[in-house]
């Protein structure tokens, strides 16, 4: 119950943050267009942007039948985090990664590359399992699709404000201040993502660690798949969606000033907080 009053809370301050935008760069204009706009994008977020996400990536639904290995995986590690079974499937990419989405427990996916089965071992992909059932656990799914959303959403409007006329009050229209948010507001939300993507990364893999028990699991996953996203991107990635994948696919396209507004923490840092939690553990 915390967990979920924590995403509508975040959601709602979200949803709050785009309509203020709206005004500011339209006037009452803006903030009734950009009120509706959230309502809808809200709605499509909450409802279907699982089924968006997996058809993008093409991913393919499994049986135990199909893949026994994994879903013997998946249901130990499910007893253990208290939560039911998500629905499994396998994306057909040789570049490993892993992600999980779902608007809550009972509708929630988790789906890996056919290159993580291929890379991993039974107890690295125990690790990178348990991340995922985490972010399910602390409904980071939905919350990071919605920061994504908006953020996306916050660029377009702050476009169309200056290109297609400004504030309608009686401060009239300001170009000046128009440009001004047009780089500063879409800055200000994609800031707002990377922090909200980051920080759950981290406590994502604190759950993991705690659910399997075995924080190294997760270390030496994250170092192979750290060490393979350097080298290839996983087809069909897109930025929208990036903030969902165990690692970033877009790690070996980035490199100095980028990283800064990468979605994910480094994984180096990752991988010495997990080292931390051994002595906790």
């Amino acid at each position: 119950m915390i967990e979920k009053f924590k995403t509508y809370f975040l959601m709602t301050a979200l949803t709050l943050f785009f309509i203020f935008v709206g005004k500011l760069i339209a006037g009452k204009v803006g903030m009734i267009i950009a009120f509706l706009a959230a309502l809808g994008m809200n709605f499509y977020a909450y409802y279907y942007s699982d089924k968006h996400i997996l058809s993008h990536y093409h991913a393919i639904p499994v049986t135990p039948q199909e893949a026994p290995e994994l879903y013997e995986i998946v249901q130990n590690l499910t007893r253990k985090a208290n939560l039911p079974m998500p629905k499994l499937y396998i994306i057909p990419d040789p570049v490993p990664n892993a992600f999980a989405t779902g608007r809550d427990y009972e509708h929630a996916a988790v789906a890996v590359t056919e290159g993580i089965l291929e890379l991993l071992n039974k107890e690295e992909l125990e690790g990178v399992i348990a991340h995922e059932l985490s972010h399910i656990k602390h409904y980071d799914m939905l919350i990071g699709t919605i920061a994504a959303t908006i953020a996306g959403a916050i660029s377009l409007l702050a476009n169309f404000g200056f290109l297609f006329g400004g504030r309608d009050d009686e401060e009239g229209h300001n170009p000046i201040i128009e440009l001004i948010l047009m780089i500063v507001a879409p800055l200000a939300a994609t800031i707002i993502q990377m922090a909200i993507s980051r920080s759950r990364e981290f406590e994502a893999d604190r759950g993991a660690a705690i659910i399997t028990g075995h924080p190294e699991w997760l270390q030496s996953a994250l170092a192979k798949l750290d060490n393979y996203a350097s080298k290839a991107v996983l087809h069909d990635a897109e930025p929208a969606s990036a903030h969902l994948f165990i690692v970033n696919p877009f790690k070996a396209l980035q490199g100095g000033f980028s990283s800064l507004f990468s979605t994910h923490p480094s994984t180096q840092e990752r991988i010495e907080r997990l080292e931390m939690l051994k002595k906790e553990l």
